[in-house]
């Protein structure tokens, strides 16, 4: 990974709680207010108090001969009062079980990262989105919901790619200043080099000051590397300590007080069996320069961060958050689906 010009663009749940104890977290987390069987007597009693008054007036202002007048008017202001409470509370109750409905599988996927419905409420639920940059270096941004900013949370999307190079990929920038020029920051990235690798880097004052680099394989052997495949790729940000996982799996952590570590080196291409096959002979070489491209930058890379890195200047506490993309060379595109923010209590 390099250093970057920045281009933006735009079945059943059981986990300890009731169903109705995870309803009420959830619609609680979401910021919905639940009403219970206290409200309705409230209104009930709002429209009977309404009805009264009505009646009390009419009278007043009546003759006798009125009066039989008057409480039917006050009643049919009842019950269209009582009406168009009803409506309200069901309309009230169709949106909770809609939002329980959408939220339903990021409470059943909670469990993977050690949480449950109790730990915090949905920040965001993002629909599909593709990022799609070409050129030397370039990076695209996508968020819907920009003015949303965290410190802890669980970040999680289904990512399938289409990259030219190896070291181009897709995944996320969080904790971020939004400093479009010289941007404080973390990314993490998935891209196709080595049969797979994710890259941890913080940006500060838009240079690298910390690096980190993971192989999912090692622990996750569903992982892809191909074109055209998909992984869930997934952040826990808690404090100081970034949990990655993908697919499900653990595959590392970082903890952002520590300094950058000395990048591991994946093994070579292996070479053609058939030396006179032109063609795999030509793929082959072409596969090597990559890969020597791509460690001698991460090489580099590491060095400048080793140099940048300084305790509190590189570790940020909260910050905007986006899918990202970026390409260092040819064209790359990024699909995020089912992609949520989780935001974790204090």
């Amino acid at each position: 990974m390099r250093l970057f010009k920045k281009k933006h663009y735009s079945k059943q749940i059981v986990i300890g709680l009731s169903l109705l104890g995870i309803l009420t977290l959830l619609l609680q987390g979401c910021g919905m207010d639940t009403q219970s069987d206290s409200s309705n007597a409230t209104l009930t009693a709002m429209s009977q108090a309404i009805a009264g008054t009505a009646t009390a007036e009419k009278a007043n202002a009546s003759n006798a001969g009125d009066l039989a007048t008057a409480q039917a008017e006050a009643t049919q202001q009842s019950q269209e009062i009582s009406a168009t409470q009803t409506a309200q509370l069901a309309d009230r109750d169709v949106t909770k079980l809609a939002t329980a409905t959408v939220a339903a599988p990021i409470i059943a996927e909670l469990p993977t990262y050690g949480l449950d419905a109790s730990s915090g409420k949905v920040g965001w639920i993002h629909d599909p989105l593709t990022l799609e940059v070409s050129g030397y270096q370039q990076m695209a941004y996508g968020n819907d919901y920009m003015n949303v900013t965290a410190k802890n949370f669980v970040l999680a999307a289904d990512l399938t790619w289409d990259t030219q190079y190896g070291d181009s990929g897709c995944g996320f920038m969080f904790r971020s200043n939004g400093d479009k020029q010289k941007p404080d920051q973390y990314m993490l990235v998935a891209t196709r080099f080595a049969n797979g690798r994710v890259v941890f880097m913080a940006l500060a004052d838009g240079e690298p000051a910390n690096l980190r680099h993971f192989y999912p394989k090692e622990a996750d052997r569903s992982f892809q590397w191909q074109n055209g495949t998909t992984n869930r790729i997934a952040i826990v940000a808690r404090d100081n300590l970034i949990e990655i996982y993908t697919n499900l799996v653990k595959i590392g952590e970082i903890d952002t007080t520590q300094p950058p570590k000395q990048p591991i080196l994946p093994p070579k291409p292996a070479p053609p069996i058939d030396k006179m096959d032109k063609a795999a002979q030509k793929s082959y070489e072409d596969q090597l320069e990559e890969y020597e491209n791509i460690i001698q930058q991460s090489q580099e890379n590491f060095q400048i961060a080793k140099t940048n890195f300084q305790g509190g200047k590189s570790v940020f506490t909260d910050g905007f958050l986006s899918m990202l993309a970026l390409t260092q060379g040819g064209r790359t595109m990024c699909q995020f689906d089912k992609a949520w923010l989780w935001l974790l209590e204090p």
